[in-house]
């Protein structure tokens, strides 16, 4: 019942910047962390950035310096700024958010559609 539209994908020259959004539908439900992963082809999906409800954020060693993720609570986005932009960045970026439902005891993983980063020049 968490559903999450994303947005900012896009080609970009290397040392280029995008910011990707993640904004999630109003509900009957608590976010407790929201984040983002990628997937390149023939790889695995991994952990870019998270961002927990206390503020605490987690960053992929490859982005460190680069990336940075933070949230806009009154619209229910998150956000994520990729500047200094390589091409080993390209890959389809999805947002996550980690929700419980009011009805529910336990959290769930709701994933947004996905947005094509490309980074080539």
């Amino acid at each position: 019942q968490v559903q999450l539209v994303e947005s900012g994908g896009g080609l970009v020259q290397p040392g280029g910047s995008l910011r990707l959004s993640c904004a999630a539908s109003t509900g009957a439900f608590r976010i407790n962390a929201m984040g983002w992963y990628r997937q390149a082809p023939g790889k695995q999906r991994e952990l870019v950035a998270a961002i927990s409800s206390g503020g605490l954020t987690n960053y992929a060693d490859s982005v460190k310096g680069r990336f940075t993720i933070s949230t806009d609570n009154a619209k229910n986005t998150v956000y994520l700024q990729m500047n200094s932009l390589k091409p080993e960045d390209t890959a389809v970026y999805y947002c996550n958010v980690r929700a419980r439902l009011w009805i529910e005891r336990s959290d769930y993983d709701y994933w947004g559609q996905g947005t094509q980063v490309t980074v080539s020049s």
